[in-house]
């Protein structure tokens, strides 16, 4: 007995065999060429679309770093041209202020030496109308002594006195 009338004695028919494995082999194939094929194109594409966003996605981080170094970089150029600015305004502030002070300050001394000038000007009329008064004044109560205390001989004395002081004056000069 041979090794295929013990597999007929269990129930296997040759020709059954041979078409299940027929049968097996043509799915298999089917499948290989149907199903395997696509499924793996389809995973193979799809690892790749992962792939590729992965990479996609690390330039995006990457393009992102440069991007915050880029933005830190203006962001420090920008404070510092701010306060380049900011001092530049203090400065010309401080330079406008004090231009002010000293226009101020020139300002003032022209009208402290206009007001000293207006002040020795009202100073020197009022001395000379003061001294112009006290002549005048001198002047009337001089002749009110001299008319009423004077008699035509006192005057004539007196008169004839200043002639003699006067000769007197002019002998020595």
């Amino acid at each position: 007995m041979n090794i295929f009338d013990k597999l007929a004695e269990l129930g296997f028919s040759w020709p059954t065999l041979v078409a299940q494995i027929v049968n097996f082999i043509v799915l298999l194939v089917m499948l290989y060429f149907f199903a395997y094929k696509p499924v793996m194109k389809m995973l193979d594409q799809r690892a790749q679309k992962i792939k590729d966003s992965l990479d996609e996605t690390q330039k995006i981080k990457d393009q992102a770093a440069v991007a915050e170094q880029d933005f830190k970089k203006r962001l420090e150029v920008a404070s510092k041209e701010g306060q380049e600015v900011i001092a530049r305004a203090m400065r010309s502030g401080e330079e406008a202020r004090q231009r002010a002070q000293q226009e101020a300050k020139v300002e003032a001394q022209a009208v402290v030496e206009k007001a000293r000038q207006e002040i020795q000007h009202e100073r020197d009329e009022a001395i000379g109308e003061l001294r112009q008064e006290f002549a005048d004044l001198t002047i009337v109560a001089a002749e009110k002594v001299i008319t009423k205390s004077l008699n035509k001989n006192d005057h004539q004395k007196l008169i004839e006195q200043v002639l003699a002081e006067s000769t007197t004056l002019n002998k020595k000069a």
